[in-house]
């Protein structure tokens, strides 16, 4: 699987219950929008923070970048996670848009789709999104999903951004 495109309920399937689940070392997620997101797992529905959650445990490093405060239905489920406390790597920049999952740097999507249930097509198909986007292992596609990353995550765009009044975790 070089490169593939993938649709709606595809990204939940593809993204976050083959990829994310897989991964061995690290994966970083950027959204704009975040929210409460449940992912079927031994046959309930359970937090998606609960996964992330479970795999810092194991010694998975997750990194996240969002735009905007999540709602209190996430805050609740984060503080019923205390792993997530110090283990979970987070930063909200204001200015992101992109929307991109990695995992071990051998993998990426880079799409549409926010981390929510109807983003992420875990809603059920009359509430879900229209979204959209690539999945690839491709190596140049991966470093290019990756460079915007960890660009965003390392500051290289805060000095100049001229919104840092609303950012309370720019690294500079």
């Amino acid at each position: 699987m070089p490169t593939e495109f993938i649709s709606d309920k595809a990204i939940y399937d593809r993204v976050i219950q083959e990829m994310v689940i897989e991964a061995d070392r690290y994966v970083w997620i950027a959204t704009a929008d975040i929210k409460d997101l449940y992912v079927k797992r031994r046959n309930k529905m359970v937090p998606f923070l609960g996964v992330l959650s479970d795999m810092i445990e194991n010694g998975i490093s997750v990194r996240l970048i969002h735009a905007k405060e999540p709602g209190p239905n996430f805050r609740k489920d984060f503080d019923r996670f205390p792993p997530l406390f110090e283990g979970l790597e987070r930063m909200l920049c204001p200015r992101v848009h992109f929307k991109s999952v990695i995992v071990d740097g051998k993998r990426a999507y880079t799409g549409s789709a926010n981390l929510t249930g109807a983003g992420m097509g875990a809603k059920s198909e009359n509430r879900r999104n229209f979204e959209s986007g690539i999945l690839t292992s491709d190596p140049i596609m991966v470093n290019g999903i990756m460079n915007q990353f960890d660009q965003v995550w390392a500051g290289e765009y805060c000095a100049p951004c001229g919104r840092k009044q609303y950012c309370t975790d720019c690294p500079l």
